[in-house]
């Protein structure tokens, strides 16, 4: 398999048609290598359109979800970053390249292990992965410029945007199945939410996070 070709086809073939067009987020496409943080089962599948199974029943995005995500949290280099839901360290390796700090906490002690050891592979040190559920709030180095969601909720978790500065952005994937939207919010002052859903898609769950009641009276 030619690894560069492949990936090549990834980038022009399911990215950009995506609408992902900013030059540094298909750039970083190109360098930060996908397959060295896809198991080893797996491997052939890392360029493929799909979501790739990770220990522990979880999932990597597939590759235009997290080009876009990426696109939309337009993440700068003096920024720290929040990340819930780290799987293999492919996403924190790629906000790593863009912010000053990613903290990246993961749920499953499997993934984090193996997440950490991807990252230091990849000789990446200003990410930094926990092992703690996500959905009971962000560490105490917040407020964060962006908190990136790598899978989905059925709502936007409150609790989180608390942890956002002012100009912040939360991204995430909201919604139930067959449909959620890709959810942008901006905090504009103390008090003040801006929301956007930009694109939709479907995306697995992340654990923990609140399920509303679907029963109507």
């Amino acid at each position: 398999m030619n690894l560069e070709q492949a990936r090549f086809n990834m980038i022009e073939q399911q990215i950009r048609p995506w609408d992902v067009l900013d030059s540094d987020v298909l750039h970083l496409l190109s360098v930060v290598k996908r397959e060295d943080f896809v198991p080893l089962a797996h491997k052939a599948l890392a360029f493929v359109d799909m979501e790739i199974p990770l220990p522990g029943g979880q999932y990597m995005l597939a590759p235009r979800v997290e080009a876009r995500m990426l696109q939309d949290a337009a993440v700068q280099k003096h920024e720290k970053v929040l990340e819930i839901g780290t799987g293999s360290g492919y996403m924190a390796a790629l906000l790593a390249h863009r912010a000053q700090r990613v903290i990246s906490l993961e749920i499953n002690p499997e993934l984090a292990q193996l997440a950490r050891a991807n990252l230091q592979k990849a000789g990446i040190h200003n990410a930094e992965v926990r092992h703690l559920d996500g959905a009971q709030g962000a560490p105490a180095e917040g407020p964060f410029d962006v908190i990136m969601l790598s899978g989905s909720v059925a709502e936007v978790p409150q609790a989180l945007l608390a942890h956002l500065k002012v100009g912040g952005r939360l991204i995430a994937i909201v919604g139930d199945e067959p449909v959620m939207r890709a959810t942008l919010v901006t905090r504009t002052s103390e008090t003040d939410f801006k929301t956007s859903q930009p694109w939709d898609t479907v995306a697995p769950r992340l654990l923990n996070f609140p399920e509303p009641s679907h029963f109507q009276f």
